[in-house]
């Protein structure tokens, strides 16, 4: 970031350098071209004051007034001061002109002066044109300043994005580790031994939750890996009339970035109210990568939760749609529901990873 700004100030002083050579070059350029002997002498006496009274008010504006007056909300004390600061300006770049031209150095004649427009009009010019260098610089300090205030509140914004997706993240490991607590918990009353597998799955699984988790990103590969454990842990605790499909069209070396654990909670849901106890159950999940989209299509047989039932509160699926909001706005598209015959629940979540 500083090594940012250091840059962009190299860059405004090269075009600060550069705007003012042009104005300062340009009447000696046009002095010469119309056929007039022009020394660095005269140029200096004559054709440089008028560009110097507009370097005069661009830098006064741009460096003092327009910070502490016009930011200020002074704006009545800064239109006054810059009113006197032209006429005293104006004034004395005509008063110095006409005591060069009375002065002629030694050794050059004395030319009558050329017959021309009355010389209030040239005071009257120059003190336009001081009038739109004001304008000029405050257009510049306004643009700057702007940039500056729009700059902060995207970096803001930035900030607040993922201090609340970190927040949303670490909501989400007590909530994960509920669940698959509760699955190994009920496992223990008929299996012991599948329980104590169940936990050393699981050990696994919280490595990966703790450390990738705090990740803005990880490679689709881990993702998958994380997942198919998942369901390998859930795999244990089913009954024989539970039906798992599982079809993962995805590159075994991946490297596509994805926000970690996005999916999870979609899968959790599929466990939590695909199966039931007494019916004939069933859950079919598939993964596919294209160039620059993930898909995750999940359906399972519905089996509500009753009122009393508190583990199907639905808090993941919150998440995930504010995660989806967060990490990805405007570029992914999530459809789910319930099935016209109340039998089969969806859910199609297609994110956009370019």
């Amino acid at each position: 970031m500083k090594q940012t700004d250091t840059h962009l100030r190299y860059i405004e002083t090269a075009i600060h350098i550069i705007g003012w050579g042009i104005v300062f070059g340009f009447p000696y350029l046009m002095m010469n071209r119309s056929g007039v002997n022009l020394t660095w002498g005269d140029y200096l006496r004559h054709g440089s004051i008028v560009p110097l009274t507009f370097l005069i008010v661009f830098y006064i504006n741009y460096l003092f007034l327009i910070p502490r007056y016009l930011f200020g909300g002074r704006t009545k004390e800064y239109i006054l001061i810059n009113i006197v600061l032209i006429a005293c300006l104006a004034f004395g770049s005509h008063l110095w002109q006409e005591y060069m031209f009375r002065h002629q150095p030694p050794g050059r004649p004395d030319k009558p002066f050329h017959i021309g427009p009355p010389k209030w009009l040239f005071l009257l010019r120059d003190a336009f044109s001081m009038v739109l260098t004001v304008g000029l610089s405050t257009a510049i300090r306004l643009s700057k300043r702007w940039a500056q205030i729009e700059g902060a509140r995207r970096e803001a914004e930035k900030s607040r994005t993922e201090a609340e997706l970190k927040n949303l993240r670490n909501q989400l490991n007590p909530h994960f580790l509920l669940n698959t607590l509760n699955n190994i918990y009920a496992l223990i009353a008929f299996d012991t031994d599948k329980a104590q597998t169940a936990v050393q799955e699981l050990s696994r699984l919280l490595r990966y939750v703790l450390y990738e988790n705090q990740q803005k990103t990880v490679t689709l590969d881990k993702e998958m890996d994380f997942i198919r454990n998942y369901i390998e842990l859930m795999r244990i605790r089913l009954a024989a009339n539970v039906s798992v499909e599982t079809c993962f069209d995805i590159r075994p070396d991946s490297r596509t970035e994805i926000a970690p654990l996005i999916f999870i909670s979609l899968i959790e849901n599929a466990f939590k109210h695909g199966i039931s106890p007494t019916e004939p159950s069933f859950i079919r999940i598939h993964f596919s990568e294209s160039p620059g989209k993930i898909c995750c299509d999940i359906q399972n047989s519905y089996h509500p939760k009753t009122q009393t039932d508190k583990s199907g509160s639905g808090i993941g699926l919150e998440q995930v749609q504010k995660r989806l909001d967060l990490s990805y706005p405007g570029r992914y598209s999530w459809k789910q529901g319930v099935s016209p015959d109340k039998k089969e629940y969806y859910s199609q979540l297609t994110i956009k990873t370019v």
